[in-house]
């Protein structure tokens, strides 16, 4: 299931510098709400149902996981810090910013707050022209029809021309200039949340560790002395076969792979659960495996401080690992910064990530994002 979905915001502004006002928003919407992936061409268009100066008015399309509600608060206080006030049955104004949700995917919502789609979206043709422009394959859920049919039965004889053109925020992060990133972390570190969120964002070929198919992993938990070895072993096994089977060939699809870990865990833990007989044994298959294996391009740790890996592990309320000791993952991320040390050769950015929430706070997601970029152009 994504995490992300698919939102048409409409800007408008017709007090001071309008197109400041219109990039300030976009950059705002960007940072707060959701990753801004397309944004039309500016539009300038006459004030609608009152008598005012004109309108610059643009749609932007955004990555989000926020609800239609939440979306609606993160709207209201950025015009407010704007400078927008909006006022209960005032009617149609003059402003220095308005923000309204058009769509959200191809899902019909109505509540106290929020009614999606937009329910005069039809009606406004500086609404439908800046929809269309984004060029996003949509049709209305209610009346059955795509934006351009939408524009042909527009009832709106506006004269709306277009004046400037914008670029999205996301079109200055390159992640998909490269082939293969690995997102790493301890337990709990948010690794394959983040990996997710940017296959979804960017267009990449997602490769996630198929941990929960592994009947070894409870058993490991409360014995592991007992299954250590055979859990290693395992793990090793279906790793290869995943990576090797995912990295051989891109998706025609895809733009770039990006997984939530790199095989080179698989000898990190081994160094912590197994006895030290066992160790050498499991080192010489893997170190023969190794070999074969394509290196991510970029190599991505989170790191979070032990508390706060307990606190979500606690949260994502998988039984099998509640009891895990604090001193366990400890260990583990000493192994990972020790690896790290010691990968001259390896494109490595370490992220502390531990005062984060990319989930909720867009604006962590992008500052890891920027980390990235800056990585990459280094």
């Amino acid at each position: 299931m994504n995490l992300q979905k698919k939102v048409v915001l409409s800007l408008g502004s017709n007090i001071g510098n309008r197109l400041e006002n219109i990039e300030t928003c976009i950059q705002l919407v960007h940072q707060r709400i959701g990753l801004v992936l397309r944004v039309s061409q500016l539009f300038e268009t006459p004030s609608w149902g009152f008598e005012s100066d004109a309108f610059y008015n643009c749609a932007v399309l955004i990555h989000t996981s926020f609800s239609a509600e939440k979306i609606l608060r993160k709207i209201t206080a950025i015009e407010k810090e704007m400078g927008r006030t909006r006022k209960k049955d005032a009617g149609y104004e003059a402003r220095i910013i308005d923000i309204d949700i058009i769509t959200l995917e191809e899902q019909i919502i109505t509540t106290e707050n929020v009614t999606i789609p937009h329910t005069q979206m039809q009606h406004r043709k500086f609404v439908l022209l800046p929809f269309q422009d984004l060029k996003w394959e949509w049709q209305h859920p209610i009346l059955n029809k795509s934006i351009p049919e939408l524009i042909q039965t527009c009832e709106d004889k506006s004269d709306c021309k277009i004046v400037a053109s914008l670029t999205a925020p996301a079109m200055n992060c390159n992640v998909n200039q490269i082939n293969y990133i690995a997102i790493e972390g301890n337990i709990g570190a948010g690794k394959t949340t983040l990996a997710t969120k940017i296959s979804e964002d960017f267009n990449a070929k997602l490769v996630l560790e198929r941990f929960a198919d592994n009947p070894f992993l409870p058993k490991f938990y409360k014995d592991q002395n007992r299954y250590a070895f055979p859990l290693e072993m395992s793990f090793l096994a279906d790793r290869y076969q995943q990576l090797a089977d995912d990295l051989s060939q891109f998706d025609l699809f895809a733009d770039f792979v990006v997984a939530d870990y790199h095989i080179f865990k698989s000898l990190i833990f081994a160094k912590v659960t197994l006895q030290e007989d066992e160790f050498r044994l499991y080192k010489t298959l893997f170190d023969i495996i190794y070999k074969e294996m394509p290196k991510p391009d970029l190599y991505v740790y989170l790191y979070q401080n032990t508390e706060r890996l307990l606190k979500n592990i606690k949260k994502r309320g998988r039984s099998y690992e509640q009891e895990i000791p604090a001193e366990y993952l400890d260990k583990i991320n000493q192994g990972y910064l020790d690896y790290i040390k010691t990968q001259t050769d390896l494109n490595v950015l370490v992220i502390d990530v531990s005062d984060f929430d990319f989930v909720k706070r867009q604006e962590d997601y992008i500052t890891i994002l920027q980390a990235i970029q800056e990585k990459l152009d280094c």
